[in-house]
């Protein structure tokens, strides 16, 4: 019997969507597409679906931190993917689990509020987010409404500077809340100048685009990609599966992180 190839493995530690839209579900999707295979660790259920959210249901501290340990001692995970929290008391669990892993990457897309707008977050979780967990990210990934309400900051090149001295490695602001014809992602680091990418704005809107790049990065990272090809790679990658998106309910389209599967039977694979 030949060798049994095993991909890199990503812990995601998120919420659930049950519309499939965001939440580990697409982090799983985002993942496996990229080539690595998703470790799935769940925050907080919640009753939501392509039109918006209701609740948010947070699981016990305790189960969390017991359930990341026991997959990172098994899985033996070559990235880590942060999302929905969901409350501020898993956040010294989450710093224990990366203190405790200082080699792995980590990819904190901090989610404060759902893709139609309700909050995700209250001020003790932006304020634990900020001065906790930031410091413990490799690559944080807000949009620019998200890091204008954990910086403080007026633009994109403002919050990246706040961010980055809050203790955030490499900051990634992406401009899909922006009003204008172009959608422009802006990456952070050391050298000064922002490296910016640019794309097309697509129309309608989209459930779970945040979770898709932000786990399509940490896939990249774990198949041993520099960040700043993770990220450029990453994008192009998300940029697709929106282009191909679903229709799946009746509010937001469903991100189509699948495309490069080829169609079923019936006609219901990726888009020509």
């Amino acid at each position: 019997m030949p060798p049994i190839h095993s991909p890199p493995t990503v812990l995601c530690v998120g919420g659930h969507d049950p519309s499939g839209g965001a939440g580990i579900g697409a982090d799983a999707e985002a993942v496996r597409a990229a080539g690595a295979f998703a470790l799935t660790v769940v925050t907080a259920l919640t009753d939501q679906d392509t039109r918006g959210l209701r609740q948010v249901y947070p699981q016990p501290a305790a189960r969390i931190e017991a359930q990341c340990r026991a997959l990172i001692a098994d899985g033996d995970p070559a990235a880590i993917k942060i999302g929905l929290i969901g409350d501020a008391r898993l956040v010294p669990i989450l710093c224990a689990i990366c203190d405790d892993h200082p080699a792995l990457p980590v990819v904190l897309d901090p989610v404060l509020a759902s893709g139609a707008g309700q909050a995700l977050a209250d001020a003790a979780l932006i304020q634990a987010l900020l001065t906790d967990l930031l410091p413990r990210a490799t690559l944080v990934t807000p949009n620019l409404p998200e890091a204008q309400r954990l910086s403080g900051g007026a633009d994109a090149a403002d919050c990246a500077r706040r961010l980055r001295a809050a203790g955030a490695r490499w900051v990634l602001i992406t401009g899909t809340h922006e009003d204008a014809p172009a959608v422009t992602n802006r990456l952070y680091g050391n050298d000064g100048d922002p490296q910016a990418r640019t794309w097309p704005r697509l129309p309608g809107d989209y459930h779970g685009s945040g979770c898709t790049l932000a786990s399509a990065i940490a896939a990249r990272l774990a198949l041993g990609l520099s960040l700043p090809t993770a990220v450029a790679a990453a994008q192009d990658y998300t940029w697709t599966s929106l282009a191909r998106a679903w229709r799946t309910g009746r509010g937001q389209l469903t991100p189509n992180r699948l495309y490069a599967l080829p169609r079923d039977p019936a006609g219901c694979g990726a888009a020509p």
